[in-house]
């Protein structure tokens, strides 16, 4: 549906390439390799991707307004120092056979963290509202694979993918005390799975399609508005960054892909681009 083309940013490192986030204090997009235990840096003015090894599989990575990260580990949410060697825990919910998942910062800085199985059991996950004093409740029980999170551009809606659902779903939310309710589908995805997600200054949600070969522009009521094509299987989350956040940036995974599969997609695990493709909202800072 659209002729935009993306472009590579950083060439197939990874694995399970997820979480894309533009971080405005340096100008840089984080995101991670959940299977690699990486969280890479990337800089569009110099091309650079620098990356730090954690010693647990990251879910997500996200900027502190303290300096630093704060990330979604198997075992619960840490805390990194802007030096990017100190690190203690903020929640320590460690279970057997779960690990931490896609997560996202709401327009109050609260980070809203999901969980899943490693065997994608149903129901074993779950997501949680983590504040910055590391106070934490569990909002979604009984969750499968929690994955794409985003808020609309007036702060009344929260939009939400459980993967294996296969729908974009959303709840009223109020932005003081982080409360949702009123869960509803916004639309079933008919291509591929949905994965993440992020919001654009319009509200519609741009949604990355696992097994699905592309990244999709919904409008608030469900209607499918734009479709990108790229060149791999697996794209994983989407993202706005640059400037202007202007610019599509969108991971990608080569994880379970036969070696068929990766001689006909030789760019899974890259980070694309794709210049110009909207407008996006800037992403919110952890408060903690």
């Amino acid at each position: 549906m659209a002729d935009r083309h993306a472009e590579i940013a950083v060439a197939g490192p990874a694995e399970l390439g997820e979480g894309p986030t533009w971080d405005a204090g340096s100008e840089t997009l984080l995101w991670v390799d959940i299977l690699g235990r990486r969280v890479h840096r990337y800089d569009p003015r110099t091309g650079s991707n620098e990356s730090l090894e954690v010693p647990q599989h990251v879910g997500a990575a996200k900027p502190r307004s303290q300096g630093g990260l704060v990330l979604n580990l198997a075992e619960g949410i840490a805390l990194l120092d802007a030096d990017g060697v100190g690190r203690n825990w903020l929640v320590y919910w460690a279970r057997e056979g779960v690990r931490g998942n896609d997560a996202a910062v709401d327009p109050m800085g609260r980070l809203w963290a999901g969980t899943m199985r490693y065997d994608t059991a149903n129901g074993g996950g779950w997501l949680a509202r983590v504040e910055g004093d590391g106070a934490a409740k569990v909002v979604l029980d009984s969750v499968t694979i929690s994955n794409g999170l985003g808020w609309s551009p007036d702060e009344k809606l929260m939009y939400y993918v459980d993967t294996p659902t296969g729908r974009l779903d959303v709840f009223d939310y109020d932005r003081d005390s982080g409360e949702i309710g009123n869960r509803r589908t916004v639309t079933e995805v008919d291509r591929g799975s949905p994965d993440g997600l992020c919001v654009d200054t319009a509200g519609c949600v741009w949604v990355a399609l696992w097994d699905g070969w592309a990244v999709r522009r919904y409008t608030p009521d469900g209607r499918l508005d734009a479709e990108y094509e790229l060149p791999v299987a697996n794209p994983t989350a989407p993202c706005f960054g640059g400037p202007r956040f202007e610019d599509l940036y969108v991971t990608s995974a080569r994880v379970g892909l036969s070696e068929q599969q990766l001689a006909a997609q030789p760019d899974a695990g890259s980070l694309f681009v794709l210049p110009g493709a909207g407008s996006g909202l800037p992403s919110a800072v952890f408060t903690g």
